[in-house]
């Protein structure tokens, strides 16, 4: 695990395919620590347990399903919170605990639903202790070499990715992380140009 803000952990870089790479993010907290993504690590699973471990996992969608989802729970009784709209994808692997349905709030973490990369995918706005909002997009919005892309993929709704793009550039994070990313880091400081930065994206879909 590594430390990437003051109540941010960063689990060990994973890749699931040639490609692609990933991370996980723990956010730690006095009501319960938050595991945003997953990890297959096994040993950064365990490291947990010495930050607090996990009282929610949130998945923004259905590929980051896998087995740890159980390992995370039974370690920790954790609860799984994923979208309404897979929750069959879900149940192959661990039923939700916790399902998305709307635009909401979860034990302190807003819920925003922006589907198109898939059907569920699901972003999350957490507001530190220290006040910083944190944003965690998915793949809905993910970091490259070039900036923010939108993660619009073969099968993926271009009309909906469009409108939760557009959802998401109203709001002012001052921290963003991605779960996929192409670049060197899974997350970027904000320094008042969130809007353009998402205007790239959409620029470039």
């Amino acid at each position: 695990m590594k430390q990437v803000q003051p109540d941010v952990w960063q689990t060990e870089l994973e890749s699931p395919f040639p490609g692609l790479t990933t991370h996980a993010y723990l956010l730690t907290r006095a009501r319960g620590n938050v595991l945003f993504y997953n990890t297959g690590h096994d040993h950064e699973i365990d490291r947990m347990a010495g930050l607090g471990g996990v009282h929610r996992q949130y998945l923004s969608h259905l590929d980051e399903l896998g087995a740890s989802l159980n390992t995370i729970a039974e370690r920790y009784g954790s609860l799984l919170g994923g979208h309404e709209a897979e929750r069959a994808d879900f149940a192959k692997v661990r039923a939700p605990d916790i399902l998305f349905r709307r635009h909401e709030v979860h034990d302190g973490i807003e819920v925003i639903p922006t589907p198109g990369h898939t059907a569920g995918s699901t972003c999350f706005l957490a507001t530190s202790s220290t006040g910083r909002r944190y944003l965690f997009t998915g793949d809905t919005l993910y970091l490259s070499d070039e900036g923010w892309r939108a993660g619009l993929l073969p099968g993926s709704d271009r009309a909906a990715l469009t409108a939760s793009l557009e959802q998401l550039r109203a709001l002012n994070p001052d921290v963003v992380f991605s779960s996929a990313f192409a670049g060197e880091a899974g997350f970027a400081e904000i320094h008042g140009d969130w809007a353009a930065r998402v205007d790239e994206a959409l620029a470039r879909m």
